[in-house]
């Protein structure tokens, strides 16, 4: 962990240094991390952030962008909130001048950002994991990017596969904003269209130290299976605690807001036996390969919650700025797609300098990501799978892809 906790700090210096010394900005080139470090997803978004900093690291040692600048990140914490996503990104693409964007984490101020200030200003934003249907409606001038299956994927493979496993009643409850209600309204259609019964479906606010109120709706409509759409480090927690007192439930059921190791700690794991958790499906193969050993000696978990979508992000959003040939935002839009689709010579993660020497040649490059292949569609969304992951024994095991 001291590892990680150098990269973080260096990045927080880096930051420092920006206003101790602005004759060193010209030398420099800004992303700008919309970080949600706390708040309800604080379990494994400081990973997620190691991640992004090891591949401007990775960038750094291999010398840097367009032709010797230094890539630094600046970092503001959204907190998971949409309220804070709008200053947080005013202060990157208007007070910072950042280049692009990595973020936001979470939906709500990823949408919220978007819309007050990087589409105004003309800056790419790459989420790694804003998975809300909404974000694909932000009217974005082809601005605003994810490397993350969205949640109108997860909701329905979800569905089918609590189908396929003879569960035909469920109660669900989500977290009220653009996350939970948008995976749960993908979850609740496909589970009724699939023939199965919606007992209860109730909206529950972060923050609260009772939910037995929403509990009880769900228990009073009968289903012994509850869906909960939330997170884990928040209400999802809480209210599986609480949940779990009554006795009432022989399945829970989560979205990837409930995902990660965190979901074991200070819990008994036999009581969540044969809990079913979903999220985008890991990816393997040479890229996750390449990315596993670069991010290993920094002390990180490759298979971390969304660390192989982060590191990606970072490192196509420097690829861009390569191709484009400067730091200005004019054309990064383009030069994002350009260096993440085919065709083109295949980058793995890490390759930097094969990247540099490809774009000067003139030569087309195609990053193949660890986190999946980079294909983005007209909207900005990439394509892929669910993975389900189960409790057993004592352990949350992967098993495999949602057919």
């Amino acid at each position: 962990m001291n590892n990680i906790n150098n990269i973080l700090g260096l990045a927080v210096a880096g930051c420092v240094l920006l206003v101790a010394a602005p004759a060193l900005a010209q030398e420099e080139v800004k992303l700008g991390f919309l970080a949600d470090l706390t708040g309800p997803i604080a379990g494994f978004a400081p990973g997620m952030v190691t991640s992004g900093n090891i591949a401007i690291q990775n960038i750094n040692d291999q010398g840097g962008v367009l032709g010797g600048k230094k890539l630094v990140s600046v970092i503001a914490d959204t907190a998971c909130d949409a309220g804070a996503g709008g200053p947080a990104g005013d202060r990157m693409v208007n007070t910072e001048q950042v280049t692009a964007i990595f973020g936001a984490f979470c939906s709500g101020p990823t949408i919220a950002a978007a819309n007050g200030s990087a589409v105004p200003g003309n800056v790419v934003m790459l989420s790694p994991s804003a998975t809300a249907p909404s974000v694909t409606d932000v009217v974005d001038n082809d601005l605003l990017y994810r490397l993350v299956v969205p949640d109108l994927v997860q909701g329905v493979k979800a569905a089918e596969l609590l189908l396929s496993r003879g569960v035909k009643t469920v109660g669900v409850t989500y977290v009220n904003g653009d996350y939970g209600k948008g995976l749960a309204d993908a979850f609740v259609a496909a589970f009724i269209k699939g023939g199965g019964t919606v007992a209860a479906n109730v909206a529950h606010e972060d923050g609260k130290a009772d939910y037995r109120p929403e509990i009880g709706q769900i228990e009073a409509a009968g289903a012994d299976t509850m869906v909960i759409y939330g997170y884990e480090n928040a209400g999802g927690g809480t209210i599986l605690d609480q949940a779990l007192e009554t006795g009432s439930f022989k399945l829970f059921v989560g979205g990837d807001g409930m995902a990660g190791a965190a979901l074991l700690e200070g819990r008994d794991p036999a009581a969540l036996e044969g809990m079913i958790v979903t999220q985008a499906a890991a990816a393997a193969g040479p890229s996750y390969d390449a990315y596993s050993a670069l991010v290993t000696p920094g002390g990180l978990d490759p298979a971390s919650t969304y660390a192989a979508n982060s590191y990606d992000a970072v490192f196509l959003l420097a690829l861009a700025i390569e191709k484009n040939g400067s730091a200005d935002r004019a054309g990064l839009s383009k030069a994002l797609r350009d260096v993440a689709m085919a065709p083109g010579e295949v980058i793995l993660p890490g390759e930097w300098t094969k990247a540099v020497e490809l774009i000067k040649a003139g030569t087309d490059i195609d990053y193949k990501g660890a986190a999946g292949d980079d294909e983005f569609d007209a909207a900005g969304d990439v394509p892929g799978a669910i993975d389900y992951y189960v409790v057993e024994d004592g352990a949350i095991v992967n098993k495999g892809l949602i057919p």
